[in-house]
Parts: C-alpha cells; structure tokens; sequence
C-alpha cells in the first residue's frame, strides 16, 4: 500500500489531496497545526476506517518538525508532499515597502520549511518503494513570465521561487539514492488563498480536480521529469 504524508492537510488543496489519495486507497498521514480544531479534516479520518490519520506539525517550528521525525520513527514513506504554505502577511510587501519580519516569516514556511522537512523525513523515503519528493509551488514563482502586478507579492513571489530553487537542488544531489522531485504548481484553485478572484474566475478550478491531477502528476514522476517545474496538466513552465 503506498503511503503518503501531506503537510498542510486540514484545508484546501492539502485536504484535497488526503482525500484524494484515500480514495485511491493510499494510507494518508495529514498533518497540520491543530488536528483537533480541523473539523473537515477529522470528517475524512472518521470516514475513511483508518486510511487517514493527523499529526500535528508547525512547519515554522523547528522542533515541531523534529517532533514530528519521532512520531513516524522509521516507517516507509512513499510520497512526501510539502504543501503547506502562507501567501505572506498583510503587512506591506510591494514596491514601496517591505515588512520585514513578514518577508522574513513567509520565506521560513514557503521556502525554507519544505527542505527542512525533507532532510528530518529523508530516511523515510529512501525506506519507501517510490521516493517520490514533492512540493505544491505557484506560477508566481517564475521569474520568467509576466503575470502581471507585483503589488503585495513580494515576498510570495520570492518565496515560491526560493522554494523551486531548492527542490531542484535535492533532484540533483538526491538523485543517485532514487529519490525523486516533483515541483508542481496546483493551477489557479478555488481555495481560500486563492482568494475572492479565484472563486469568481471561470478560468479557475476546484482543489478536487487540481488533487486528481496533481497525483497523477507525482504518479507518473520519472528519473527524466524530476526537478523540472510542472503545471497540474503536466506542462513545463518557465523558471
């Protein structure tokens, strides 16, 4: 049975995908914050008999992260997800100024966070049969295509970049272990960081359908593919 942890699961698209991969009878650990208050997501552990099961984690917190290596100890993991992610803090974050601490906290968690958990869990996956190492990116993080203002997403922007930056490092330097990379961007999804925008646009789609494409996307992740930067369809774009 493949077995896949999700970070950032109470919600959104991480929720989606817990879901998803129990459906696909995967054995699913979601963690989040606070897995007592994640009402959603204690529906979907009660109804899936064990399939799914929480473990809390604060990416942003060190020892939460290592609390986290000793809860699982040395079980096989064949797919690590990094998902969870902020889209900054509401201070300012544009042209004219940046707060800093805000900066400063949205890189830990979007950028910073994914390979710290990757190296606390690295063991787990090369326990695994598939390795596969992902991480849930944006469109935003690429530098070279257009999408628009940049206004109060500096650090965002920024962020996601870093964070693509470092997942193609481990593709590279994890490679000979046969783990594999994927950095997948989700598509404009209905979701609450997506925003008002997302849930009124026609072009925007909803975390299950971005789910359903995403695990095929990790699915069919080869020695050829990872490291690349990949849309949900699958397509290259521009870093």
């Amino acid at each position: 049975m493949t077995r896949v942890l999700i970070t950032g699961a109470n919600r959104g698209i991480g929720l989606a995908l817990a879901r998803q991969y129990a459906a696909d009878s995967a054995e699913v650990i979601a963690c989040c914050r606070n897995p007592s208050t994640a009402r959603a997501l204690r529906e979907l552990v009660a109804s899936t008999g064990g399939k799914v099961r929480t473990l809390p984690l604060d990416v942003a917190d060190d020892a939460s992260i290592a609390s986290l290596k000793r809860a699982i100890g040395d079980l096989p993991l064949d797919v690590l997800i990094n998902n969870a992610g902020i889209n900054g803090t509401p201070k300012a974050q544009s042209a004219e100024r940046i707060d800093v601490e805000g900066w400063m906290t949205t890189m830990r968690i979007n950028a910073l966070a994914p390979i710290l958990i990757a190296q606390a869990l690295r063991d787990n996956l090369l326990r695994g049969s598939d390795k596969k190492l992902v991480a849930i990116s944006s469109d935003y993080a690429s530098t070279g295509t257009n999408y628009g203002s940049s206004r109060d997403r500096y650090a965002y922007r920024a962020s996601k970049a870093a964070l693509n930056n470092g997942m193609r490092g481990l593709a590279r330097d994890w490679a000979d272990d046969g783990i594999l990379v994927g950095i997948l961007y989700p598509g404009w999804v209905r979701t609450d960081m997506g925003g008002e925008r997302a849930a009124a646009s026609p072009n925007s789609i909803s975390a299950e359908h971005s789910a359903l494409c995403l695990t095929r996307r990790i699915a069919e992740l080869t020695p050829a593919t990872s490291g690349a930067f990949l849309d949900y369809n699958g397509e290259t774009l521009d870093w």
